[in-house]
């Protein structure tokens, strides 16, 4: 079920006024809602992904109880390596396994030997990677002892599939989710009022930013052949907006949606466009995945612990393994690659944890350094965007070898004024709310009724006005 469609315009308002009207007495009653609510809602795109979300429910539940319950650590040991094979298993199959075959078929046939293997007809389960690493965390934690198992199946399994962040995050940590299915909510009308300004601000990234972003991105990278130098660092330029709109708009519906029933997300976006170096932008863009990465991949690997090779060694292999983690093209195995080349020149001269304040905290207008960090680092977040959109290594490679060519240098051959007015606006917006957990969350704090009214309005004419409501889907979806 998508955020913006009329399914879920319909879906939301009848599981608000059933939780806190009908099944308000009981905890357990409203976590069962929640947890029936949340498998319709995945059930909707293709019901046999119910499957695989309950498979991987179940194995996690019962490892982390038997992890608790055992007293060697050989043995919580070899339960933690049965948990993350199922769970790596079932993602693998599903997401890599024609990608392997291919290529292993390719390697063949490169070396002269004709050796076909057929690949399989696969469903990709949507959301797949994103509630997989969830419940790996949990049965992580267990292990580590941050977290005591949980007996009760239906909070577990609630917290698994919550439907507010289930197919696009943020990728939730049982030690900060699982916590608030266990405690008694009550309905906070601030909160829902919050939480209702968070979801305007998502759907305006969504159908305003985004989806007007890729009418053109998708013209002009499904065309690139057609298109100058100029044209195509434009198309560039779009889906850099368009994914940032789309996925941080999701984040941001989810969220609001999750307020609406008394719980709490981590923020997964903090503004990455506005980042001085590569390793702010990672600190500020998808959040919960990038910590992820760092908490159960680079700090066991060491991190920035020991020699300069160690740590080069393991940015470049959470960089890879994050790409791997987009998907099965080699284009994101090169994106991935890409940010961690630029990540080296910060490790090397130990400049990684330079900038960890708000731009120009507390000013209107940053430092004349600060401005140029944001343009650079845009710019070769941009140009890195380039391969996570195109279709392969050699699409990307072309419309890399037409940027850097005279064509560059004529007028594009689309360029769309409403597009690219909106996209002015909403980086004002962003740059004036720069300080808070969404943009506009200080513009309705007036005492005034009447301006708040206003600006909800605006912001509805808007959406209403300048929005693409074609129901397109979130690009994270296909992750």
């Amino acid at each position: 079920m998508l955020f913006n469609s009329i399914d879920f315009a319909i879906f939301l308002p009848l599981v608000f006024l059933l939780y806190w009207f009908i099944f308000n007495k009981s905890l357990k009653l409203q976590n069962i809602l929640i947890l029936v609510s949340s498998y319709i809602f995945y059930g909707w795109w293709d019901w046999r992904f119910l499957i695989l979300i309950f498979v991987s429910t179940l194995i996690d539940y019962t490892i982390g109880i038997l992890i608790d319950q055992e007293r060697f650590r050989s043995k919580k040991k070899i339960l933690l390596v049965l948990s993350l094979s199922a769970n790596l298993g079932i993602l693998g199959f599903f997401k890599y396994f024609n990608f392997f075959i291919d290529n292993f078929n390719q390697a063949f046939t490169l070396l002269g030997t004709s050796f076909n293997v057929s690949s399989l007809n696969l469903i990709l389960p949507v959301g797949i990677s994103f509630y997989t690493f969830q419940t790996m965390s949990y049965t992580i934690d267990v292990y580590n002892g941050k977290l005591k198992s949980t007996n009760n199946f239906i909070d577990f399994s609630a917290f698994v599939s919550f439907f507010p962040q289930l197919v696009a995050g943020p990728i939730e940590r049982a030690t900060h989710l699982l916590p608030q299915f266990q405690k008694t909510r009550k309905f906070i009308y601030q909160d829902a009022v919050y939480g209702s300004r968070q979801i305007l601000w998502g759907f305006f990234k969504k159908l305003v930013i985004a989806d007007n972003c890729a009418e053109y991105a998708n013209i002009i990278f499904n065309n690139s052949n057609d298109y100058s130098g100029s044209t195509l660092l434009l198309g560039a330029f779009f889906f850099t907006f368009q994914i940032y709109g789309d996925f941080s708009g999701y984040s941001d519906i989810a969220s609001g949606v999750s307020r609406l029933f008394g719980f709490d997300l981590m923020q997964n976006f903090n503004y990455p466009y506005f980042s001085r170096d590569i390793a702010e932008f990672w600190r500020r863009w998808h959040i919960s995945l990038s910590t992820w990465f760092r908490d159960y991949l680079y700090f066991p690997l060491g991190g920035s612990k020991g020699n300069k090779y160690n740590q080069i060694r393991n940015i470049f292999i959470v960089f890879i393994v994050s790409g791997f983690w987009h998907g099965a093209n080699w284009t994101f195995i090169f994106w991935g690659l890409l940010n961690a080349l630029y990540f080296l020149p910060l490790i090397i001269t130990n400049n990684n944890r330079k900038n960890l304040d708000i731009v120009a905290e507390g000013k209107i207008f940053p430092k004349l350094k600060d401005f140029w960090g944001i343009i650079i680092t845009f710019i070769f977040t941009n140009l890195a965007w380039i391969f996570f959109r195109a279709d392969s290594l050699s699409h990307a490679f072309s419309i890399f070898g037409k940027i850097f060519s005279k064509s560059l240098f004529v007028v594009p051959e689309i360029l769309p004024f409403k597009t690219i007015v909106l996209i002015i606006f909403f980086v004002i917006v962003e740059w004036y709310g720069r300080h808070n957990s969404f943009a506009i969350k200080e513009l309705f704090l007036s005492k005034y009724k009447i301006i708040r009214f206003c600006t909800y309005l605006f912001f509805i004419l808007v959406i209403f006005y300048f929005g693409n409501f074609k129901e397109n889907v979130f690009i994270y979806f296909q992750f």
